[in-house]
């Protein structure tokens, strides 16, 4: 029996609230908290450098945010940032 009843498994539905990209700044965000960073600082220190050593590798947060793309993660953030605007 290959499969593994223990494992989490998450399903995105298209029109689901939450993107990939916020469930694995979630993830990332809790993991740096429990080592604890400051999420934002070591976040920002990544997103404008690109050196993945920003990241702790505890809870595999390294490995999910390299899974994105940097451009990916600045436009999810400004997105959300400006629908809380209402701007667009």
């Amino acid at each position: 029996m290959g499969d593994n009843m223990e494992t989490t498994r998450r399903f995105l539905a298209k029109d689901e609230k939450f993107s990939e990209v916020s469930l694995i700044l979630s993830d990332v965000c809790a993991a740096l908290k429990e080592k604890g960073y400051d999420p934002l600082d070591q976040i920002v220190g990544y997103l404008l450098s690109g050196d993945p050593a920003y990241i702790t590798s505890y809870r595999n947060a390294r490995v999910l945010i390299k899974r994105l793309e940097r451009d990916q993660i600045m436009e999810e953030l400004v997105r959300n940032y400006l629908e809380r605007l209402e701007i667009i």
